[in-house]
C-alpha cells in the first residue's frame, strides 16, 4: 500500500507556502514503513517533520535527508513502538494532515505537544537538588494553582521544568498581574532555596498562546540557556591516533571509540569539495533521539543540507552536512567546541538512571503534590518526570534514585506504591547499562493484577485526545 497526500487544500497552499507530498509506503520493506516527504524547504522544516513523527510516538531507524538547491527530500523508516509496520488509517491519516499542515496550523491543533491554548505556563531552570518538584508542587496547591501537566529534566546537576496551571477558583488562566507576581515570587523563594548567591536561576510565568515553541523543543533551550551542556568534556586529541577529536559525554575519557563505549562521540570534520561541515554524533541509541539532535541544530541556526541516519543493535550514527544560516561552515575551534558540548547535552538529557515508575491513578486535588511528596519521605529524588491525564485517570512516568544513589530498596518500593494508590509499574531497574535486562513489574494498591502496563507519552496522548481536547480538556486537581 502506498499513500500519497499533497498539501494543497481549498486551493491554497498548506504547509510554508509551498506544496508538499507526503507518501507512506508499505510495499518498499516488510519491516517497517518508509515515510517520504517532498517539499520546497525553509529553515526549520525538517524540525517540524521530524516533530509529527516524534510525538505520534514513531520509531524512526534510519533516515535519509536531502535538501540542496531549496527541495526537500526526506525518507524515513519508521515503526509504532511495538516495531510493527504503520497500517492503522488514524494514525497514517495524522502522519499526513501533521506534516502537510502549516506551521500555524499544526500548532493550534496540537499546542505545545500536550496542552490546551488556554493554560499558563510555568517555566522553571535551576539547581537540582532532592524534593525540588515537591516543593514547587506544594506551593502551587497553596497558592489555589491547579496543575494540569508538567514535565521536567534534570542534566549535570541542573534541572528544567515546564508546569501548565490555571485558576483553581474558575478554572481560567492566571491573567491577574497580582496573581501572577504572587505565584513567580512564591516558586523564586522555592528555586532560590541551596543556590550559591551567583548561581543560575529562573521562574517565569506565561500566558501559552497559538505559534509557542513545543514543549521539548522549549526544555531544550531552557537547559541550554541555563548551562547545562558547559560540564560536557571531551577526550584530547589522541583518541584515534589521527588528528580527529572525539568528544565524549559523561566526563569520559576514551583511547580508542571502542565497540563496547556507549557515550556520545561527536566529530566535526570539513568538506572543502562542498563547503559543508560534517558533524557525526555516535551514541546509544534511544527514543527521540533524532528530534533531540535536529533540535538542537536547529536552535544553533544550522542547516542541515544532506543527512543520514542509521541504527544498529543499541548504537545509533547520525551524520549531518550543515552550514551556519549565514552560508558560512563551523570555522573557529570554540565554535566546533560549543556545537559538540551541546550535542552531547541534547543527546544525554533523556537518558535518565534510575528506576522507571509509570503512574496510573484516579484524578484527584493535590495528586502531584502528594505523589512527589511520597518520593521525597521515601528518599527519593527524581531524574525526570512526565505526567498529565486521560479521562478521569491521572497518568505520568517518573524517573526516581535513592538521593544517596543506590538502588531503590523493595521495602521503599512497596511503601511508595501503597501511599500513592492507583497503578505503579516497575518498567526497569536500572538504565545506566544497556546491556542490562528489563524487568517489570505490576502491582495495585488493593493487590489486584493489573493486566495491562499504562504507558504514557504526551505526544500519544495528545493524539488520542485531538477532536476534543480543548474542550473536555480535565486537569491534575492541585
Amino acid at each position: 500500500m502506498i499513500r500519497d497526500v499533497v498539501g494543497v487544500k481549498d486551493g491554497r497552499v498548506d504547509g510554508f507556502g509551498e506544496d508538499k507530498r507526503v507518501c507512506i509506503d508499505n510495499d518498499t520493506y516488510p519491516d517497517c514503513t518508509l515515510v517520504k516527504v517532498d517539499s520546497a524547504n525553509k529553515h526549520g522544516m525538517l524540525l517540524e517533520i521530524v516533530q509529527v513523527l516524534t510525538d505520534l510516538d514513531l520509531v524512526i531507524s534510519k533516515s535519509y535527508i536531502s535538501s540542496d538547491g531549496g527541495w526537500l527530500m526526506d525518507v524515513f523508516h519508521a515503526t509504532d513502538q511495538q516495531g510493527n509496520k504503520i497500517t492503522d488509517e488514524s494514525l497514517i491519516q495524522n502522519i499526513q494532515e501533521g506534516i502537510c499542515a502549516s506551521r500555524r496550523a499544526y500548532r493550534e491543533i496540537r499546542p505545545s505537544t500536550l496542552m490546551s491554548i488556554e493554560n499558563t505556563a510555568l517555566e522553571i531552570t535551576g539547581m537540582d537538588r532532592p524534593g525540588l518538584m515537591s516543593e514547587m508542587s506544594a506551593v502551587l496547591a497553596e497558592l489555589g494553582c491547579r496543575i494540569s501537566a508538567a514535565i521536567a529534566w534534570t542534566h549535570n546537576s541542573r534541572a528544567a521544568c515546564i508546569i501548565y496551571v490555571e485558576d483553581d477558583s474558575n478554572g481560567e488562566p492566571i491573567r491577574d498581574p497580582c496573581r501572577v507576581a504572587q505565584v513567580q515570587a512564591q516558586l523564586e523563594n522555592v528555586v532560590e532555596a541551596h543556590h550559591y548567591d551567583n548561581d543560575r536561576r529562573s521562574v517565569r510565568l506565561t500566558a501559552t498562546a497559538p505559534g509557542q515553541t513545543h514543549t521539548e523543543r522549549r526544555l531544550h533551550q531552557l537547559m541550554v540557556a541555563d548551562g547545562d551542556y558547559e560540564m560536557c568534556s571531551c577526550c584530547g586529541s589522541d583518541c584515534d591516533n589521527d588528528d580527529d577529536v572525539y568528544y565524549i559525554g559523561h566526563g569520559s575519557r576514551y583511547k580508542t571509540q571502542k565497540k563496547e563505549c556507549y557515550g556520545t562521540h561527536v566529530k566535526i570534520e570539513k568538506c572543502n569539495e562542498t563547503g559543508y561541515s560534517i558533524v557525526t554524533v555516535r551514541s546509544r541509541d534511544r527514543p527521540k533521539l533524532l528530534f533531540d539532535t535536529v533540535c538542537t541544530l536547529t536552535d544553533m541556526q544550522y542547516v542541515v543540507f544532506h543527512a543520514a541516519i542509521s541504527s544498529k543493535e543499541s548504537i545509533a550514527v547520525q551524520e549531518y552536512y550543515v552550514r551556519h544560516r549565514s552560508g558560512r561552515p563551523l570555522d573557529s575551534e570554540d565554535e566546533k567546541h560549543l556545537v559538540t558540548q551541546c550535542l552531547i547535552a541534547a543527546t544525554e538529557r533523556r537518558i535518565s538512571h534510575g528506576l522507571k515508575l509509570d503512574i496510573c491513578t484516579e484524578n484527584r486535588i493535590g495528586l502531584l503534590s502528594d505523589i512527589t511528596r511520597v518520593f521525597r519521605e521515601n528518599g527519593l529524588s527524581i531524574t525526570r518526570a512526565e505526567i498529565g491525564t486521560r479521562g478521569e485517570r491521572a497518568v505520568g512516568t517518573f524517573y526516581v534514585k535513592d538521593t544517596s544513589g543506590q538502588n531503590v530498596d523493595p521495602e521503599t518500593l512497596e511503601t511508595v506504591r501503597r501511599e500513592i494508590g492507583g497503578t505503579v509499574v516497575v518498567v526497569n531497574k536500572s538504565l545506566s547499562s544497556p546491556s542490562q535486562a528489563t524487568t517489570s513489574r505490576t502491582s495495585r494498591s488493593n493487590s489486584r493484577e493489573v493486566q495491562e502496563r499504562p504507558r504514557f507519552s504526551l505526544g500519544s496522548l495528545l493524539w488520542s485526545h485531538l477532536e476534543r481536547i480543548s474542550s473536555n480538556f480535565r486537569p491534575i486537581k492541585s
